[in-house]
């Protein structure tokens, strides 16, 4: 069967963001052991949620806000059995090219050190030293418009 990726958004507490919960709480919490408090901080209500999926499976998903600073893209995750297989990839090119944040300046975004090149290969840079966040080590990132 010939895998079929699509990649829904929301900005309701709907279906979408259910599935964007799924995800997270199996990365985040269970795999990398990230208090739950932590994670669900009580602003999923004033972001964009994006998931992919395989076959109507949820595998990846981000969080999106747009602040002062641009378009800060947060809680990207891939299930296990899913990475390296393109679908974050896919998921954030599909961010980076969305026109609702065509007027916006720059995309940032606070990665996980083990991330970084993912990330790189994107088109973000490192700026700033890297810092701790819930017990893991983190670099701040920014990428400038995406044409097309």
């Amino acid at each position: 069967m010939e895998k079929v990726v699509e990649i829904k958004q929301t900005v309701f507490l709907d279906d979408v963001y259910q599935d964007a919960r799924l995800i997270r709480k199996a990365v985040f919490i269970k795999e990398q052991g990230i208090d739950e408090q932590a994670e669900f901080d009580g602003t999923d209500d004033q972001a964009t949620h994006y998931v992919a999926y395989e076959n109507h499976q949820p595998v990846a998903t981000a969080r999106v806000t747009v602040t002062n600073k641009g378009v800060h893209v947060q809680r990207v995750a891939t299930l296990k059995n899913f990475r390296h297989k393109g679908y974050a990839k896919a998921l954030l090119e599909n961010i980076l090219r969305d026109p609702k944040y065509a007027d916006e300046p720059a995309f940032y975004l606070g990665a996980q050190e083990t991330a970084k090149g993912f990330y790189e290969k994107l088109g973000f840079k490192q700026y700033g030293k890297p810092f701790m966040e819930v017990g893991i080590r983190h670099v701040k990132m920014k990428c400038a418009k995406q044409s097309g």
